[in-house]
């Protein structure tokens, strides 16, 4: 039996080869029984589909872990989860350009990321110059390896000193030695090929890294594994987007018509949407654990929530105990609290199987699909969220209606969040708490300014099709160009011909890489009413 594996980001799904091996899973999260469905590698085709399983269980509801499903209250507990005492992910290394400095938000914190080629390190700052507060993103990386202010030159090394102020005389008063030239910096370490900053600049601080250090994912670093990262911003918030990560059972409905869904014998509906059988299995301060049937799922706060696949139960299979390795997988979603209203994805997905995937497919066709899964439901949880702080974050349990086993998980994170955390993200004051309006779809869906520009192998190919579509035009124009100067009977019937064919053809090819540029690149509207 051929076992598939679905990767959802925001109900995301990343389709990847598993031949001969047991069930697994279809969301991002899994359960106990199996359902099959097809997904393809680019959403909406048919070609290189892949197999992926969904847990589902016919069971009747029963309280079998130690969080109830119709649990409305919550009691906060004594201990505290510090949202400004956690290590918190920027962005992953290979998304990060070298030459330039990238402005960030986090927690409400601007700051600004960049190289230092005289530490060989990365390094996090303040995103405001302390001279007018303008900000040391839109800057530059001068020739001596410092970070340079464009406003007025001022020049800072790796630790935020200020090393140069073109405006004070060299023969005067040092001031660029003040403590007040400098630019705060925060702790930062790259760990699983993520920058991670500590939100805090105190210098009490500053050596946290030995005390403290980001949650570790062995999969991303085990050389037998491979995975390929993504991020994208997200016009929605921490809270939803975690919960819709954890919830497998919006998935046949939310993305129907991006995977091929093979029909079940027996459906209550076109989807095929059945029972789902989760529980959780522990939860404190530090998160929870989750069983899913066939995969393991662990959240670990602020930002981790991954699966994985359960090594005891697929040993169990015929099929696992005549490989000489064990196939696993693991799916890790790294979400980061932007400002109410906006939040940040990184998503990976760790594999020992079908490595020659990622070294013949271009990372961002993969990107292609991913998208699309999230668009797909990006405006419905938008909408959603808008609709949660009307009636108040502390009203979630009152105002949602969760009767089955299928919002097990999502209980679990709401109730972790209400018990530990406040009920919400602690912005310690930055913000009011309401959400930004809700822009033009084209504008709330925008693919190039949360993703394209932010992603090095996207980026190119973005820039590399446009020329593409540059070079048809010209072709097009040239071919006519040379069919109307030349005089009767200087070129032949024949090849007159092939030029206009040439010069159609080109024009045909240019429009539809333009379009495919646009939906795939820029925005591509997912209208549910018609799948």
């Amino acid at each position: 039996m051929e076992a598939m594996l679905s990767f959802s980001v925001t109900s995301f799904h990343i389709p990847i080869a598993l031949e001969n091996s047991t069930p697994l899973r279809k969301s991002m999260l899994l359960s106990t029984q199996v359902h099959s469905t097809t997904l393809p590698l680019i959403s909406g085709r048919n070609n290189s589909k892949f197999k992926l399983f969904t847990a589902l269980s016919p069971s009747p509801i029963t309280d079998s872990s130690n969080l109830s499903v119709d649990e409305p209250e919550v009691e906060e507990s004594g201990e505290k989860f510090d949202w400004f005492s956690q290590w918190y992910p920027l962005m992953p290394i290979c998304d990060l350009d070298k030459r330039a400095p990238h402005g960030k938000r986090v927690m409400g914190i601007d700051v600004v990321v960049w190289w230092d080629r005289n530490e060989n390190e990365w390094k996090v700052f303040d995103d405001a110059c302390p001279h007018r507060l303008a900000p040391l993103s839109e800057g530059r990386i001068d020739q001596w390896g410092r970070l340079q202010c464009v406003y007025h030159g001022w020049c800072f090394n790796g630790s935020g000193d200020c090393k140069f102020i073109p405006q004070a005389p060299p023969q005067g008063p040092q001031v660029h030695t003040s403590k007040k030239a400098c630019v705060a910096a925060y702790p930062s370490i790259v760990q699983n090929d993520i920058l991670w900053f500590w939100p805090n600049t105190d210098p009490q601080y500053k050596d946290i890294i030995t005390r403290k250090k980001p949650p570790f994912i062995p999969e991303i670093d085990d050389p037998s594994f491979t995975c390929l990262m993504g991020n994208r911003d997200i016009s929605y918030g921490y809270e939803v987007l975690i919960e819709n990560l954890m919830d497998p059972a919006h998935v046949p409905y939310a993305h129907y018509g991006i995977m091929n869904t093979p029909k079940p014998k027996e459906k209550a509906d076109r989807e095929g949407g059945r029972p789902l059988e989760l529980s959780i299995e522990e939860l404190d301060i530090n998160g929870f654990t989750a069983d899913q049937g066939w995969s393991k799922s662990k959240f670990m706060p602020p930002s981790i929530f991954y699966a994985y696949s359960d090594p005891d139960k697929l040993a169990s299979s015929a099929e696992a105990k005549k490989s000489s390795v064990q196939k696993k997988f693991a799916l890790i979603f790294i979400c980061i609290p932007v400002s109410p209203g906006k939040s940040r994805l990184i998503w990976c997905f760790p594999r020992n199987f079908g490595l020659w995937i990622n070294k013949i497919v271009p990372r961002w066709i993969f990107h292609i699909g991913q998208n699309l899964v999230l668009d797909s439901d990006l405006y419905l949880l938008h909408v959603e969220e808008h609709k949660i702080m009307d009636v108040g974050q502390e009203n979630w349990h009152k105002a949602c209606f969760v009767p089955t086993k299928a919002d097990a998980l999502v209980i679990g994170f709401r109730k972790w969040l209400k018990k530990y955390a406040g009920g919400q993200v602690d912005w310690r004051g930055k913000y009011t708490g309401a959400l930004p309006p809700t822009p033009p779809k084209e504008q709330l869906m925008d693919r190039y300014w949360t993703h394209v520009v932010n992603c090095k192998s996207c980026s190119f190919a973005y820039k590399s099709l446009n020329v593409v579509e540059v070079m048809l035009q010209i072709i097009s124009v040239a071919s006519i160009g040379i069919v109307a100067t030349m005089k009767q009977g200087m070129m032949s019937v024949a090849t007159r011909n092939s030029m206009i064919v040439l010069a159609v053809l080109s024009f045909g090819l240019s429009r539809w890489l333009a379009r495919f540029i646009y939906k795939n690149f820029h925005f591509h509207d997912y209208n549910h009413a018609f799948r």
